[in-house]
């Protein structure tokens, strides 16, 4: 009678692995397939400038004398994850040879949970970068000359963007121009997940394509900046 007893918890065991552990296998491959899902539910499309969108650009971020033309450009919609991690959907601008390329960084950034504030149209802000920059509004073509010069931006031609501009600033001589972005001029160590860093998932996303960042310039840095040919 000990004995049998003796064995009963070692039975007991062996019965619970045999109910249990199919169903828990089962959980875990649930729970890799959710991932794996979460992961590839990324989308973006990309399509020639809609008559609506050329019609709210003109005379607003784009004019006549711009140095591209619509039939350059191309309207990106994409998904992207916001501060709070719900999925939202944005819209950018860019140049036609710049479109893949940013869709592919867009997507890595999403696979890496990166958020963005917002994502919209700079002409829901008049085409004025000072109030889309305040709205912490991630934007790329804008058909304006490059900040301190007379020059085209590199946004003027689609083949830029910028990122969380409030947490990613404009720094000249130590000094930011956005009130908000003050705490974020020492770039030492990560103060929110909207920041962008040397050697972070958002670098690398556009290290990998190419593009160069305004955050590795000497002197003044761009940290919000990422551009085809580094300006």
């Amino acid at each position: 009678m000990l004995g049998r007893m003796s064995l009963l918890p070692l039975e007991l065991t062996t019965i619970y692995r045999r109910l249990l552990l199919p169903t828990l296998i089962a959980a875990v491959a649930l729970a890799v397939v959710a991932s794996a899902a979460g992961a590839d539910s990324f989308n973006a499309k990309v399509t020639p400038l809609p008559k609506n969108v050329r019609a709210t650009m003109t005379g607003v971020t784009w004019q006549p004398d711009c140095p591209v033309g619509f039939k350059d450009l191309r309207l990106i919609t994409s998904v992207y994850h916001d501060p709070k991690g719900a999925t939202k959907t944005g819209k950018l601008v860019v140049h036609r040879d710049a479109a893949a390329a940013l869709v592919r960084v867009l997507k890595r950034i999403w696979r890496a949970d990166f958020p963005i504030a917002r994502m919209q149209l700079i002409d829901a802000y008049g085409g004025d970068d000072w109030k889309s920059i305040e709205a912490n509004n991630t934007s790329a073509f804008n058909c304006r000359k490059a900040t301190g010069s007379k020059n085209w931006s590199n946004h003027a031609y689609g083949r830029a963007i910028d990122i969380n501009p409030i947490q990613n600033p404009y720094v000249s001589g130590g000094k930011v121009f956005h009130k908000a972005s003050w705490r974020y001029i020492d770039r030492s160590q990560r103060k929110s997940p909207l920041e962008i860093l040397a050697g972070d998932a958002v670098t690398r996303a556009f290290a990998a394509e190419g593009w160069s960042w305004g955050g590795s310039w000497s002197g003044t840095k761009d940290y919000q900046h990422f551009s085809v040919d580094g300006r």
